[in-house]
């Protein structure tokens, strides 16, 4: 076992800027519709929602992954070899993450990758406590974006991704399609990728999914115009937007938007942006796969699906993928 000198992890951060915040907020309030990133959900208050929200019971995604997980953990892992770099985009809480650490062999590092710096530097520093003989390096940055990793300080045998929560049904096939080729690069030859993907189901079990009856996940989509307001000073009146989730069977995805009740008007840096009652802000996506769609994607993107797990009711997936 190796033992660090210093175990507390060392953030290297790259915490995308106001300015950038500013600027693609600026962009989709110019769009028609109107969108908001849905990266920028993640502030301090979004991190606690949601992970409320993955405790629900309607919210079928986490629960599922996590079974799936801990029933298949000792072939996963043994896919990912010894002395591995694991590095994890999207980290949050690295709960599902503590399923792997546990029965890796002799991990050479593990790197969480987060946009929300301060969610992620309490989580490193919780699992710095449970494992302190592993080298953890947190990276605050946009994964979806270049991406630079810092060196583990031992020889490591391959690096593996993580991409849990079904986080590549977020982007629209295009760019999902950039995002896994910039992985591929990342990882590099024989490194591999460990990824939830949500599966197409019935509408029923879908739309609850997005629509808790407690209002948890209405609250998360409605943070994000605090978030804004408090940022920009926008003045935004959240309290008369609502929270609006639906499946889009043609696009399959499920799709989140904040509607507007009222007609009204906003300033970002002196422009104004008028809401009409009734219009509609795009916050987010989130696309379903079939086991065929997501293997031609992932094979477009320069990965080979090498094993497909699913829960027995096949509500969702995990899938090892092996850089081409």
């Amino acid at each position: 076992m190796k033992i660090l000198s210093d175990p507390s992890p060392s953030l290297h951060d790259f915490e995308p800027s106001a300015d950038r915040f500013f600027d693609e907020l600026f962009l989709g309030l110019s769009r028609n519709p109107k969108s908001i990133p849905s990266k920028f959900f993640y502030d301090k208050t979004g991190c606690e929602l949601f992970d409320q929200i993955c405790c629900l019971d309607e919210y079928y995604p986490t629960r599922t992954e996590m079974l799936i997980l801990r029933d298949n953990v000792a072939e996963i892992c043994t896919l990912f070899g010894p002395e591995c770099r694991l590095i994890e985009l999207g980290s949050g809480s690295s709960a599902k993450t503590r399923v792997l650490l546990d029965h890796l062999y002799e991990p050479a590092a593990y790197v969480p990758i987060d946009i929300a710096r301060d969610h992620l530097v309490r989580s490193s520093e919780r699992l710095a406590r449970v494992y302190p003989e592993l080298c953890i390096t947190p990276v605050c940055a946009d994964f979806t974006g270049a991406l630079t990793l810092p060196e583990p300080p031992y020889a490591m045998q391959q690096t593996v991704a993580f991409f849990p929560g079904s986080t590549i049904g977020n982007l629209e096939p295009a760019e999902a399609e950039k995002f896994l080729r910039r992985i591929a690069i990342l990882c590099g030859a024989g490194g591999g990728l460990l990824i939830g993907v949500d599966l197409k189901k019935d509408r029923l079990t879908l739309e609850r999914a997005y629509n808790d009856a407690r209002g948890i996940t209405a609250a998360f989509n409605l943070n994000l115009l605090t978030r804004i307001n408090r940022s920009f000073n926008a003045e935004i009146r959240s309290d008369q937007f609502q929270h609006h989730a639906f499946y889009n069977e043609d696009f399959g995805r499920i799709e989140m938007h904040l509607v507007s009740l009222v007609d009204q008007t906003a300033q970002l840096n002196g422009t104004p942006f008028v809401f009409g009652q009734g219009e509609h802000i795009v916050t987010e996506y989130s696309y379903k796969y079939t086991a065929q769609e997501f293997a031609e994607l992932a094979a477009r993107s320069g990965w080979t699906v090498k094993r497909l797990w699913t829960d027995a009711a096949r509500l969702f997936s995990v899938q090892y993928l092996a850089v081409r």
